[in-house]
């Protein structure tokens, strides 16, 4: 690999853990809560996400 171009595969990976992280805490914070966490209180920059009704 050319030495100048290094930041681009360490850019990737970083960029892949950012969207990972976001989106794992996006359907975290979603979904049932585990023990312990039942009445904590979602973040304001966590998007609501409904569940659409599986017969329309």
């Amino acid at each position: 690999m050319v030495e100048g171009n290094l930041w681009i595969p360490i850019g990737v990976v970083v960029l892949g853990f950012v969207a990972a992280v976001t989106i794992g805490s996006i359907a975290w914070y979603n979904s049932k809560r585990p023990a312990g966490w039942e009445n904590t209180q979602r973040p304001d920059y966590i998007p609501k996400v409904s569940k659409e009704d599986e017969n329309s």
